[in-house]
């Protein structure tokens, strides 16, 4: 038995309207009746139809006019039309109407069985069209919600781009349930055509969800829950249908997620496959950042703890430091600073390994050792440089690393700078300036390292930071350099709100930053 249509009949003639309609009605169809070309019009702007039956002569309009009309609209243009007609029957008549858009034509008299032959045949083909273009346009929803889902680097983005998408795809309201790597069951919802909401859920909501349906083998399991079954998982909330969702898993012992839209009507093969697709995109992506955050958390962590944990607590001399790892990489950096009493004295130090790697930070963290050393027993900035630079170019041949150091002496405020490489120190007040360029950097060529000396006056601040505060891809390092010795000719009283304004108004960074100020106390 075929489906149930809906036939709008237009025709002047009230009787063949009625024969007409009767055979659709026979045929298990619904129809629509129309007695010229504006009411015709008008019942398909405000309502569907499945297959218009239109005579070629009407009082109003000309049918042919009229076929035209329905296929230039978007709304209409998909609905097939088969023109009729007892005067317009010869071969150039059927052309014509063919050519202005009718789908068949059939000339009276006409058979019943041909005519319902026609009917069954012009449904099943556009039928068959429509299936298709919208399995085209839901695929195309599919391939953009997975490009969205794999951009998103928050969890809170990633679940409402797929409950969003989803609802959008399948046209249903949909929600899901993701245990995140902090413990928190995290729960979204939203309505086609809406943004998607977040709302509470208990810890163990995913598992108990996972023991009410039979684990299965494949990493993908479609089931329906009836209302009941939601109520007594979310008793707080409530549940007026069934609901067909997807649990996915990327690995069989990972942490499922859920997938899931209302079922009334029931979905379809072709739905459900897309609710299978989504769910183990969904689950993909929710395992990719669950890796990624895991990973930057572990680099974030290594990287901390290669260096100095506190300030060290010096009798006039007041010092904040800043690390900020950079916002889209997961890799270890070469970033270093320390601050180190010597004697009477203290050693303030940044530098730089090239690299993000996991290499890089053990060069840094020999780097920084081999430093601390080469002050035992001396306090010679140059010999000092100059042993490192011998260590880099011996057990380091393909790496070089930036290095400046300051001997300062609180008491005095008498300042020795050796730089190797380094963006100078940037004295830091009213009409503060760069301090001038060191020698090579480390690792590159045998130098000799040149020594500096000024005097820091009470209240004078030095700044300190790596390259990655200044580099951008896309302004000129000089623009950068210079907005940031704007920045420092106001320099805060509190030192770390001075440190703290400074990195924010570079915002987020592409690259790993380090950060020291030092000021000589009045």
């Amino acid at each position: 038995m075929s489906e149930t249509a809906t036939v709008l009949v237009v025709d002047d003639t009230p009787t063949k309207r009625y024969i007409l309609s009767s055979w659709l009605r026979r045929a298990g169809h619904e129809v629509v009746e129309a007695g010229g070309g504006e009411e015709a019009l008008a019942t398909l702007a405000a309502r569907h139809v499945d297959l218009v039956i239109l005579d070629v002569r009407l009082p109003d309009i000309p049918g042919h006019v009229v076929c035209e009309r329905i296929k230039a609209n978007p709304a209409t243009a998909s609905i097939p039309v088969i023109q009729v007609s007892a005067n317009a029957i010869t071969v150039a008549d059927r052309a014509e109407g063919l050519e202005r858009g009718a789908d068949a034509y059939l000339a009276e008299p006409i058979e019943p069985a041909e005519f319902s032959a026609t009917v069954e045949a012009m449904l099943r083909y556009y039928r068959a069209r429509w299936r298709a273009e919208r399995m085209a346009e839901r695929l195309a929803g599919l391939a953009d919600v997975t490009l969205r889902m794999n951009e998103a680097d928050t969890f809170d983005a990633l679940l409402s781009v797929a409950v969003e998408g989803a609802a959008g795809v399948l046209g249903r309201f949909c929600g899901t349930l993701v245990l995140l790597p902090d413990g928190r069951t995290r729960r979204y919802r939203a309505r086609p055509g809406e943004r998607a909401t977040p709302h509470p859920a208990g810890p163990d909501l995913l598992h108990r969800l996972s023991g009410m349906v039979q684990r299965e083998t494949q990493r993908a399991h479609v089931f329906t829950l009836d209302a009941r079954q939601w109520r007594d998982l979310l008793p707080d909330i409530r549940f007026d249908g069934d609901t067909t969702g997807v649990l996915c898993r990327t690995k069989n012992s990972g942490a499922p997620v859920y997938l899931g839209v209302e079922s009334d009507p029931p979905l379809d093969a072709d739905e459900v496959n897309l609710l299978r697709q989504l769910g183990q995109q969904l689950a993909l992506a929710v395992g990719a950042l669950r890796a990624y955050t895991e990973e930057h958390a572990i680099a974030l962590t290594l990287q901390r703890s290669l260096l100095p944990t506190r300030i060290p607590q010096v009798p006039g001399l007041r010092v904040a430091m800043r690390y900020e790892p950079a916002a889209d990489n997961i890799e270890v950096g070469g970033d270093f600073y320390e601050v180190l009493p010597i004697g009477e004295r203290v050693l303030v130090a940044i530098g730089d390994v090239e690299g993000h790697s996991l290499h890089a930070a053990t060069v840094m963290a020999e780097l920084r050792h081999a430093m601390r050393a080469s002050f035992i027993g001396q306090a010679d900035l140059s010999a000092s440089l100059d042993l490192l630079n011998q260590m880099m170019r011996r057990y380091h041949p393909r790496m070089t690393a930036t290095l400046c150091l300051m001997l300062i002496d609180p008491a005095t405020g008498e300042v020795e700078i050796g730089n190797a490489g380094h963006i100078p120190p940037l004295f830091a007040g009213p009409g503060g300036t760069y301090h001038n360029l060191g020698n090579l950097l480390l690792g590159a060529l045998p130098e000799t390292y040149t020594v500096d000396r000024l005097k820091l006056p009470p209240g004078g601040t030095l700044l300190l930071f790596t390259d990655g505060l200044v580099e951008d891809r896309r302004i000129s390092l000089d623009e950068s350099l210079e907005k940031a010795r704007k920045l420092a000719e106001v320099v805060e009283d509190d030192l770390e709100d001075f440190a703290d304004r400074i990195l924010s108004a570079f915002g987020v960074r592409e690259d790993d930053v380090a950060l020291v100020a030092v000021r000589r106390e009045p």
